[in-house]
């Protein structure tokens, strides 16, 4: 048995009925479906066929089109997000506590003594409205190399298309437009106490930037004329010393620009001081907590880890569960949370790098490091502060439906953080990010971040452009997006939303005998050593027990698309999963009918080509040959 005639039985015994070709395999499948619409198109007359066959491609379309857009839908994989409020004992907080200023004064001022010297002397400068009345000390030499690493500079804008800048502690001048530098020199004193005033009648200044030796200057606010802004106070920064490519970083007020200044400054002493010198230059727990309380149970700064925060150096973690098992609150309310009374020593504050004073806390989950920069808040001194915790839980959907990590381990960003085996968080990888540019860049890594290994931090000396570098990286749109794309949320999180309310403690009443009693259980003195500008009290508790979990599911599912898919086809055409088997069957016959065409047209061919290469003999023998057959 040849091929074909196999498959044409075979095909036979398929069929429910006749159709060796498309034609008849069309109308047999039209008569036996039972989609609506196709045997309206075989059985009515010639214009109702018309009429049937355009209606039946009409919902057909109508059909794949819906299909189209459900799929579509399916595969975006949206999420819903759903809120549910559940009670349950809970873990009480990690809870960090920093002082607002990270280094006592009294140990960090040798290191600080000729930083400090130089900024009062250009204030003094500055400020003086008339020369001859600064009370500069001019027997003690200023340390001007050091000024002129990163120097403070005034920005004379009298003329707004041709701004001069001048040095705080030099005769020369630069004009910022080449070719009128020299008639500008001639009108502006090199000294700005000279006739000049830095600030207008309200005060303040405009913003602008500048780049080499460029200036662009913002237009002043409609209700200030030019004549009222006379000087700009401007942090320069250049690629190099001596080098003529460079930022001035301009602020709206001197008082940022002399901070931003002094944190750039004290960086650079700081950062080549061992990491034990810098701890020991920091408040140490036995003085800064003084009295401490967990539901009914005595609690101590031997309690607290303490570790090393480049922002507010020293901080103590109270429940940090790296060591032991985490607590878990008793009860909700204020007499089962966490009281403690803190010093944060005001009086030895660095004058010109903390501005701010007062207690840097932040609640946080177990074993994740706190970043107070971001999500710490300030409790003020002189008060009690009461903040009542509620919790919220997070959990996000993984891959594909959020790009989201569970541990940070498919993250392509290395955890600089991780040595202190903290768990993985968003802020940790972007600070990690930053830190590698940084080092890849600059050569070397900034003191606020943890370092990679082999690296050093960033001075002046080894580094002489690291501040430019570092302004021009923090300022890259570019820069930080990368940093935004490669790094991930976690898929699961805890956040602490505080309510937070505050009254004056203690009270003149009561101030006279509980500063004696602190006084003398920190200092063993019967005299009075603690004031109201240094001491704080907080109170930290679960407002209740309930806490509410928000998590995401998908909004779509393969349920939820056969179900819609089916929906459709049924409304439109009237058909089911049986209907699309019977199509599914009719395409496989007349694939089956087309491998049989195939198979004829080949063996078609084939003859074609033989009887084209051996045609038939001549007839060579002649009548008288079969004669003598016979």
């Amino acid at each position: 048995m040849n091929l074909k005639k196999y498959l044409v039985r075979a095909l036979h015994r398929l069929q429910k009925g006749p159709g060796y070709t498309y034609k008849e395999l069309l109308v047999w499948y039209c008569d036996n479906t039972n989609t609506h619409g196709p045997k309206r198109i075989i059985k009515e007359g010639p214009k109702k066929k018309l009429i049937w066959f355009f209606l039946t491609l009409l919902f057909a379309s109508l059909v794949f089109w819906q299909w189209g857009i459900l799929i579509n839908t399916y595969l975006s994989y949206n999420v819903t997000s759903s809120l549910s409020i559940g009670f349950k004992t809970m873990k009480f907080p990690a809870v960090t506590i920093c002082n607002a200023n990270p280094f006592k004064y009294s140990e960090v001022k040798p290191l600080l003594k000729e930083l400090d010297r130089l900024i009062e002397a250009a204030l003094e400068r500055i400020l003086q409205p008339t020369p001859g009345n600064s009370t500069e000390n001019v027997s003690l030499p200023l340390d001007l190399e050091l000024w002129n690493q990163i120097p403070l500079v005034l920005i004379d804008e009298h003329d707004k298309d041709n701004p001069i800048i001048l040095d705080i502690f030099e005769t020369n001048q630069t004009a910022v437009d080449n070719e009128t530098a020299m008639d500008s020199r001639a009108n502006v004193s090199s000294d700005p106490a000279e006739g000049h005033q830095l600030y207008g009648t309200n005060g303040t200044m405009d913003n602008e930037t500048t780049e080499g030796n460029q200036t662009t200057a913002a237009p002043a606010p409609a209700n200030t004329t030019v004549e009222e802004k006379k000087y700009k106070l401007a942090v320069k920064l250049c690629s190099h010393q001596g080098s003529e490519n460079c930022t001035y970083r301009n602020f709206s007020s001197a008082a940022q620009a002399v901070t931003e200044w002094y944190i750039l400054q004290s960086t650079s002493i700081l950062s080549k001081v061992p990491l034990h010198e810098r701890i020991r230059m920091g408040y140490q727990a036995e003085d800064m907590i003084l009295a401490c309380l967990y539901g009914a149970e005595p609690c101590n700064y031997k309690n607290f880890t303490q570790i090393y925060h480049p922002d507010h150096g020293n901080c103590y973690i109270f429940n940090w569960g790296m060591d032991e098992e985490a607590l878990n609150s008793s009860n909700p309310g204020a007499e089962f949370g966490l009281k403690l009374i803190l010093d944060i020593s005001q009086q030895d504050y660095i004058p010109y790098l903390s501005s701010a004073a007062g207690a840097r806390l932040m609640l946080h989950q177990q074993k994740s490091f706190p970043f107070l920069k971001d999500q710490g808040i300030y409790a003020m001194a002189g008060t009690e502060t009461s903040i009542g915790v509620l919790v919220d839980e997070l959990e996000r959907m993984g891959y594909p439906y959020s790009d989201c990590t569970v541990n940070g381990s498919d993250v392509p960003v290395k955890n600089l953080y991780s040595q202190y085996n903290t768990s993985y968080s968003i802020q940790a990888c972007l600070r990690s990010c930053f830190q590698n540019h940084m080092v890849e860049i600059c050569g070397c890594g900034h003191y606020m971040f943890p370092l990679p290994e082999g690296v050093n931090y960033c001075n002046n000396e080894d580094n002489p452009g690291w501040a430019y570098c570092y302004s021009s990286l923090r300022s890259s749109i570019k820069q930080r997006q990368i940093c935004i794309d490669s790094c991930k949320e976690t898929c699961n999180d805890t956040q602490y939303k505080m309510t937070i309310s505050m009254a004056d403690w203690p009270s003149e009443a009561s101030e006279d005998w509980i500063f004696h009693i602190l006084s003398y259980e920190r200092d063993m003195s019967t005299n009075v050593t603690l004031d109201r500008n240094g001491i704080i009290k907080l109170n930290i508790y679960f407002q209740e027990y309930n806490y509410r979990t928000i998590s995401e599911s998908a909004a779509t599912t393969i349920v939820w698309l056969l179900s819609s898919l089916g929906g459709q086809f049924g409304f439109w055409m009237g058909g089911s999963v049986l209907c699309l088997i019977e199509f599914g069957e009719i395409i496989i016959d007349s694939l089956w009918i087309t491998v049989i065409n195939v198979i004829s047209w080949c063996k078609g061919l084939k003859q074609r080509r033989a009887r084209a290469r051996y045609p038939d003999p001549l007839d060579t023998l002649g009548p008288d040959s079969d004669a003598d057959a016979e």
